[in-house]
């Protein structure tokens, strides 16, 4: 019996080759501790394996013939020899010549047939193996024992050996060749009826012929069978062979068209086999990776595995695992496999390894953290979104532990955002939130989170309890940061920021609430002058509730018409002859009066209610037009959404039609904004509306997107020059009237009249004269009037009359501010009720002298010397000596700091009475209550 380790299993002996290359046995690897985590086999010796069933090895090892063994000769020769020996021991006597010589035939095929399987064994031509193969397979199993049945034969006939000697020597050779031949039934039939053919010829009579005879059909008919098996198995083994280069031409694709790639592993874990693709990813050879830890192709600190039943995990249980992701171990790319595997096991069901498949995950997961990143954050700023930084606030406030659910939120809005959009373009504006999202986020810094909720709106969710004061400060670096320029495609761009805070668990238990309390405090920031921030407070809902109710009140007056229409006139500059009228909508409240424009003109657009104003405006005024007189026009506001829609034209065309007027009395007034919509649809309604007939005015030139290229397709009749431009255009250093030049000098080049809006003054009404501006619009000849009004100015005449001051002063804010008033000794308090940059109009002190100086404590760092240049009662207009400045969002420096600090006035103030030059000291005010004198 031999020795274990012949019967011991060699791990790897049977492991699967490469595509395409056939499978051999591979050498046992040398046994190496165990891989860490993976435990080592507790049965120290492995099975015996069986050996493979030839039928089913492959082609290549079992061969196409069978040859005979060198053992198959020496034992026939034995068996033979012994055979002589013992009929010549019982008989004395030899079978004649032809049986001697038949005897010596015999035993030398025999002896030949181990010489031939050596040759064979040596032969390096397969095709010399295969002819003497099977020449030796028909001829040496079959010819010796022929030969051997003539001896034996001749020792019963001529030496006289007794029959059941003889026999038996036949039955044991017989028996020997039939082990042989036991898969070739064919042969071991014939070589049967051979041998005992040869025996009975010695005594051929009639009953040996006639089992002879027999003994043939039934060799014949055994030979058919066994061809017929043959033919069988040759088609089976043929079908085999396709399968098998089927199944490894599918694999070999596989693996070289990078779909995938194989592993194999011993029950050690040791890799036994792996595709080539893996080694080249790992910038290694294919053989170089046999032996080593499965483990070693993959980076598992890295992988992140969520789940408990990790790679390390399924190879100590040996349990089958299916799609694990794990990262590649490759330097300097990330690079992630998705792996499956089944442990395997043998006939003996032991454990041999692991057998599986990998993919390239990486694309697939590369897709699922943009999917992730676009589900979670901004794709423009890069900031958390909406979804994102709503759960950052859930999560806080649904901390189990009260005393973590504290945090404050800041919702921002952008000011002039719009404006940026409108006259920069779309890019421009994308920029500018990208550059507004690095500000927010390096100021905030640790403190808390920033999102983007959409458009130009941001939210910060700071975590835990603050002060605030800190959270005031904090807001006020977030609107300095965001008031800086920025540079935008090479231009000098400024904005703002309104912040609205809220404090949970104070102003909000639920992130809806919170959230919700916070933009009502962000509106009151809006309202408050933008630029500013605002703390919720419970007052703010009474706000809220009074928009929603302005909202509510401005349906029901569209619903029973109570808005109307008033015009302003239009002079020609050349004659003053009123040459057109301007629509402008307004709305008296039955309750409230009248309301701004500027505020129902806003909750109309958020409440999508512009366009229907717009239809309304446009059909009243065709309507009023027609009792006008024939050389009379009327301007109408078209909004850039009701100018997108495709029933414009057809909406004109009705209005038209209805009043009977002619279309070139209507104009329609369109904003610079239409121009960022569709080039295509914007072209196809400006030439719908000029076919209609009537005119066409460019409204607000140079506050919008300023691209001169519209002007040479679009058919502008008219260019109007917004009044921001009219606007301080006659104060020293201003650009003002050089920029009305050359839209005037623009306008006569292409054949356009222009309309100069907002004139107020004199001095205004000569510079847009001098400068070529063919229209004028404003207070100075006329304010808007009612319909009935402006009907009865029509039937007066349209010759007009400029009338209004010799000039402007600087635009001022109207306030309610303490200040404090210094005078030699004496100070004194007083409040503005509003300022310019120039100068102001003060409360407080009672018939001050016109000449008076006084030193104006504005904020507790900010003094300017300022003098009184009227006085009434106990209000007084001073002039600043210098002018005061305005950052960069347009609010004033000086009232940026904190008021003075006010102190009890003295009961017996002696201001000094004044001159001029030098006030005295006899001035007392009359009312020393409403102006105490600081000591």
């Amino acid at each position: 019996m031999s020795g274990p380790s012949s019967h011991r299993r060699q791990e790897g002996a049977f492991s699967r080759a490469p595509a395409g290359v056939p499978a051999t046995r591979v050498p046992a690897q040398t046994p190496s501790p165990g891989v860490q985590g993976v435990p080592k086999d507790r049965r120290n010796g492995a099975r015996r394996q069986p050996a493979p069933d030839r039928a089913f090895a492959p082609l290549d090892e079992v061969g196409p013939v069978e040859t005979p063994s060198a053992g198959y000769g020496w034992a026939m020769v034995i068996v033979m020899g012994a055979s002589v020996v013992t009929a010549t021991l019982f008989t004395w006597s030899w079978p004649g010549a032809m049986g001697s010589a038949a005897l010596v035939a015999a035993l030398g095929l025999v002896a030949l047939s181990v010489r031939l399987h050596t040759i064979l064994g040596l032969s390096d031509s397969m095709r010399s193996k295969e002819l003497l193969g099977r020449s030796a397979s028909f001829a040496l199993p079959l010819v010796p024992l022929f030969l051997f049945g003539i001896g034996m034969g001749g020792f019963v006939t001529i030496a006289g050996l007794a029959w059941e000697i003889a026999v038996c020597a036949l039955a044991t050779t017989g028996a020997l060749a039939a082990v042989y031949l036991r898969r070739k039934p064919a042969l071991l039939m014939a070589g049967q009826w051979l041998l005992w053919f040869g025996f009975s010829l010695s005594d051929l009579s009639p009953g040996v012929l006639a089992g002879l005879a027999a003994g043939l059909g039934v060799v014949a008919f055994a030979g058919r069978e066994q061809v017929a098996m043959q033919e069988r198995e040759d088609r089976r083994r043929a079908a085999q062979e396709r399968a098998q280069n089927r199944a490894r031409d599918i694999l070999s694709d596989y693996e070289e068209g990078g779909q995938g790639w194989f592993w194999e592993t011993d029950r050690r874990a040791q890799i036994t086999y792996v595709s080539d693709a893996v080694a080249r990813i790992l910038g290694t050879k294919a053989g170089d990776l046999i032996g080593r830890p499965l483990v070693s192709l993959f980076n598992l600190a890295n992988s992140n595995e969520a789940s408990e039943r990790t790679l390390m995990f399924h190879l100590s249980t040996r349990s089958a695992f299916k799609e694990l992701a794990v990262r590649a171990a490759v330097d300097g790319d990330e690079r992630w496999w998705s792996i499956s595997g089944r442990p395997i096991y043998d006939s003996f069901s032991n454990f041999i390894g692991f057998r599986g498949a990998g993919t390239d995950l990486t694309e697939r997961k590369r897709s699922q953290e943009e999917v992730s990143r676009l589900a979670n954050f901004d794709s423009l700023t890069g900031l958390a979104n909406r979804f994102r930084i709503s759960l950052v606030l859930e999560k806080i406030l649904s901390s189990p532990h009260e005393a973590s659910r504290a945090c404050a939120i800041f919702l921002l809005d952008l000011d002039r955002f719009k404006h940026v959009n409108d006259t920069m373009g779309h890019p421009a504006g994308d920029a500018l939130l990208k550059q507004v999202a690095q500000r927010l986020e390096r100021t905030i810094g640790k403190l808390g989170q920033v999102g983007r909720l959409g458009g130009d709106e941001f939210k910060v969710v700071i975590p835990g309890r603050h002060e605030t004061p800190m959270l005031a400060d904090l807001a006020r670096e977030v609107i300095n940061a965001l008031s800086q320029p920025y540079a935008i495609e090479g231009q000098r761009v400024i904005i703002g920021a309104s912040i609205g805070v809220a404090i949970a668990p104070q102003d909000g238990e639920k992130a809806d609430d919170l959230v919700r309390n916070a933009d009502l405090a962000l509106y009151a920031a809006k309202d408050g002058g933008r630029g500013r921030y605002h703390f919720y407070s419970n007052d703010l809902h009474a706000e809220a509730e009074a928009r929603a109710q302005l909202e509510e009140d401005l349906r029901d007056a569209i619903t029973k018409g109570d808005l109307e229409l008033f015009y302003q006139p239009v002079v020609s500059v050349d004659n003053e002859q009123i040459t057109g009228l301007e629509a402008l909508l307004r709305w008296q409240h039955p309750v409230k009066g009248w309301i701004p424009p500027d505020r129902f003109i806003g909750t109309a657009e958020d409440a999508g209610l512009i366009t229907q104003l717009g239809e309304w405006a446009l059909r009243t005024a065709c309507m009023d037009l027609a009792g006008m007189p024939p050389e009379v026009r009327v301007a109408v506001n078209v909004s850039p959404l009701q100018f997108s829609s495709p029933q414009l034209p057809a909406v004109v065309t009705q209005a038209i039609a209805r009043a009977g007027i002619r279309p070139d009395q209507l104009e329609l007034e369109i904003t610079e904004s239409v121009f960022l919509s569709d080039d295509e649809g914007t072209d196809a309604m400006f030439k719908a509306l000029k076919r209609i007939g009537v005119r066409l005015a460019l409204d607000d030139f140079g506050t919008g997107y300023s691209s001169l290229g519209y002007l040479k397709k679009a058919p502008f009749d008219k260019i109007k020059i917004d009044q921001s431009f009219v606007r301080g255009a006659t104060q020293p250093g201003s650009r003002n009237g050089a920029i009305i030049a050359s839209i005037t000098s623009l306008a006569k080049a292409l054949g356009m009249e222009t309309t100069a809006e907002g004139v107020e003054t004199m001095d205004e009404l000569e510079l847009v004269r001098r400068h070529g501006c063919s229209h004028v619009q404003g207070y100075i000849y006329e304010r808007p009037l009612t319909k009935e009004a402006t009907l009865a100015r029509l039937q007066q005449g349209l010759q007009a009359e400029a009338k209004g001051p010799r000039s402007a002063r600087a635009p001022r804010q109207t306030m309610l501010r303490k200040v404090v008033l210094e005078h030699g000794k004496n100070r004194y308090d007083g409040t503005i009720r509003n300022i310019s940059t120039t100068g102001a109009m003060i409360e407080g002190l009672w018939h001050v002298p016109v000449g008076t100086i006084f030193r104006l404590q504005i904020s507790q760092t900010f003094f300017v010397t300022c003098t009184v240049r009227w006085a009434k009662d106990d209000r007084m207009g001073v002039e600043f000596a210098n002018p005061l400045q305005r950052d960069g969002s347009g609010q004033l420096l000086a009232m940026q700091g904190a008021a003075p600090v006010r102190q009890v006035a003295a009961p017996n103030a002696a201001p000094p009475a004044a001159t001029p030059s030098s006030p005295g000291p006899d001035y007392i005010p009359r009312y020393p209550a409403q102006a105490g004198r600081r000591n």
